[in-house]
This record gives structure tokens, sequence and C-alpha cells, in this order.
């Protein structure tokens, strides 16, 4: 039997390149949303100030508005006004204070707030009126907040293409935004491929067939799906078969953005991915030269994108994180989805180098350093519960105990 050179392996920043080009025509579609409920969304439109934050000078500290001038030691200052947050209070007079309170504006006439604790409640010349003296001498601008020191007028205060956070939502609301302009979720039709595969809760474990394995990949890939904020279709498992295969994929493309499926695009007679998507559309990637998770898939089916991602579970969710999570951040409008890492000291030994970029399951330790998981099969799981994040390690590249590596946080990718 002829067979046919195989084609060489993509670099890994070339695929993703290839991945992301495929959705520079593609508009972000939009929706408006209420602030309260854009945690995790990400912002389709700038948001630009229309009043200045804080909106008038203010208190940060409870306590007395005063003129400094008036301060003297064991000068005794009688209060001649009251003003709590939400009041607007009138002209300091020459030779009084002001009872203030956190946030309340400054009267006119201040230049400086004294904490209560630096002040002493005396007996003033009038008993009717009570009066302080002030313990130390008070700087100009002391304990004000000022006019526009946190956002000016016209300021922009946050971007499109921001993913929405708590810290967002409270910059929005503090600028008067009830609602944003947010990217719409993507739409992904979600499919597993295996006759091998069986739902947890269908066979109990001792009554598995021989050769039968659990479906994990359907877990964690619906839900790394709804961490990257997509409104996800399982389509469940579709038998080995290429009929099946060109059947769920035509009925996934419709009114989805994005077919994910897991299995089946490797090279084997019973791997129907890759011929259902060429009859239906085209596909551009085939594998990837990375390790775990060579072979991937990129194609078009009708108007949805399509992934096919490989069926064993670490090189799923390796390949997830490194190139489907970009896809889809891109997807919203996010423009910087570069891998965030940082350089860390490995404290393991890697003495095989392979031709592939590795990304090799390891884990923080206490002495801020790296361990490496003992097993590093693309079939094991494990090493991803136990792992809190990936060796980025380049082609041709062994690991001595002592070298700096480029360490990928799995929180930075999934939070």
């Amino acid at each position: 039997m002829s067979t046919q050179p195989r084609s060489p392996l993509l670099p890994l920043e070339t695929a993703l390149s290839q991945l992301l080009a495929a959705l520079d025509n593609r508009p972000v579609r939009t929706e408006m949303l209420s602030t309260l409920e854009a945690d995790g969304w990400v912002l389709a439109q700038d948001v630009v100030s229309m009043l200045e934050v804080p909106p008038h000078d203010n208190s940060s500290m409870d306590g007395y508005a005063v003129r400094c001038a008036d301060i003297a030691p064991g000068r005794t200052l009688p209060v001649s006004q009251r003003i709590p947050a939400g009041r607007q209070g009138a002209p300091l007079q020459t030779g009084t204070v002001a009872r203030i309170f956190t946030g309340a504006p400054i009267p006119l006439g201040a230049d400086a707030v004294v904490m209560q604790e630096d002040c002493q409640d005396v007996q003033g010349a009038n008993p009717s009126v009570s009066a302080i003296q002030v313990q130390t001498q008070p700087q100009t601008g002391q304990w004000i907040r000022h006019r526009g020191e946190d956002v000016m007028n016209g300021a922009t205060v946050l971007q499109s293409g921001l993913r929405l956070g708590p810290a967002a939502l409270g910059m929005a609301a503090s600028v008067g935004l009830a609602q944003l302009q947010v990217a719409c979720k993507p739409r992904v039709a979600l499919f597993s491929t295996g006759d091998e595969l069986v739902m947890p809760g269908t066979v109990a474990p001792q009554d598995m067939p021989p050769g039968s394995i659990y479906n994990s990949n359907r877990f964690f890939l619906s839900a790394l799906l709804r961490r990257m904020g997509c409104a996800v279709t399982d389509m469940g498992i579709v038998p080995d078969r290429l009929d099946a295969t060109v059947q769920a994929l035509r009925d996934a493309a419709q009114a989805h953005d994005l077919v994910l499926t897991s299995g089946g695009v490797s090279v084997g007679e019973e791997d129907h991915i890759k011929p259902a998507v060429q009859q239906l559309g085209r596909l551009d990637l085939w594998q990837i030269a990375i390790k775990p998770g060579k072979p991937f898939a990129h194609g078009q089916v009708d108007a949805a994108h399509f992934i096919g991602l490989p069926g064993n579970p670490v090189s799923s969710f390796v390949t997830f994180l490194l190139l489907v999570r970009p896809f889809l951040l891109r997807m919203q409008g996010v423009q910087d989805v570069a891998l965030p890492s940082q350089p860390l000291r490995a404290d393991f030994d890697w003495p095989r180098a392979d031709r592939r970029q590795e990304f090799l399951r390891v884990r923080r330790n206490a002495h801020s350093g790296l361990d490496l998981f003992p097993n590093q099969s693309s079939g094991v799981l494990t090493s991803v519960v136990w792992g809190d994040g990936f060796v980025d390690n380049p082609p041709g590249r062994t690991i001595a105990r002592g070298d700096t590596v480029r360490f990928i946080s799995l929180g930075d990718l999934l939070g």
C-alpha cells in the first residue's frame, strides 16, 4: 500500500497566527448588558467618563475641616457646622472648624482635614457650642481627596477588548454607566467522537465493556468553554462513522460560531473528522509541532469555524489553552492574546530533548522553584490536576536542575 509523505509539522506560533487570521474580517457581534451582569464579558466599546471622579474635593477621614492658618497650640476653635457625606456645607467661617465625615464635600475656605483622633473636645467660650483643640499642626491638603484625582472628564477609563472583572465594573458604575456594550458570547457546539467513550453515570465502573473509557474530555472542555464566556451546546458523543460525523458537523454548524470536537483528528482508519470537514467545507490546519497535542485541525463548515482537538485528554486540554483560548478571546475582540508567562527555576532534570515544543506539567514548590510531574504521557490527566502550570520548553532543548525556564500558570489562563 502506498503512503503519502507527511507534511512538515507547523510551529505553534505559525499555527496560532493562521488561526487568528481566520478572524481578521469577522466583525464582533455586540449587545448591551447591565453593568451588574457583565462580569466576565468582554467590553466592545471604550468607556469614556462624562464627569470627574470624585466630583468635588472631599474628606478621606472622619474628623474636622480646618484652615491651617487658624491652628495654633492651645487654641480653642468652635465647631460651626456638621457636614455628613452627601451634603454640601456652608463656607467655613474664619476661626472655626467643621465637623466632617468621610466622603463629605470640603467646605469653601477649608484647606485641610484633621483626623478626629488628633482633636480634643474642650469647653469653648460659648457653652452651647462645641469646640475642639487640634493636637497637631496640619499640612495644606491633608486628608483631602481632590476633584478629578481618580478620573478626569473625557478620560477613557476602560478600553474595548477588556475582559470585565469586579474592579472594572465598579469603575464603569463610578462614571454612571448602568449598561455596557459587550461582545456577544461565542456560540460553540461541542461533541466528542469515539465508540469507546462512555458517559459517567450510564455504566457502572465494574460493568464497563472491554476497551471502553469514560468521556472526561467532554466535561473539562465544556467547563473551559464556559470559563471563556461561551454559550455551549453539548451535542454528546458521535459514533466512529463517516456518515454520522458528517451529519453531526452539518447540524452543529447551524447557528453556531464554532464547532469544537475532541478525537478523530489523527490519521487512523476510524478518524473521520478530517474527511467529514473536507466534505462539508475546508480544512486549514492539521498537525502542530507541540507535545502533547500534535493532532489538531482547523477549518470551516458552512459559516461556522471548526476546530478539532486530539482525543488524548492532556493533549486536548493543552491544545485548548494554547490555541482555542486565544481564538475565542480574539473572537470576542480581545487583541492581547499572548500566553502570560514568567521565568522560574527548574528543580528537576529533563534530559530528553524533543524536536517539538514541549509543555511539561509542573507545580511550584515552597522554594520558589518548579517540580515536574513524573509521568508526562498525554493520557495522564492526573498531571494536570496535580500541576499548577506548564513549562514551555523550546524544541531541541534539555533542562538541567537550576535552569531558568518559562512558566505558564494555569491560574493566569483559567482566571
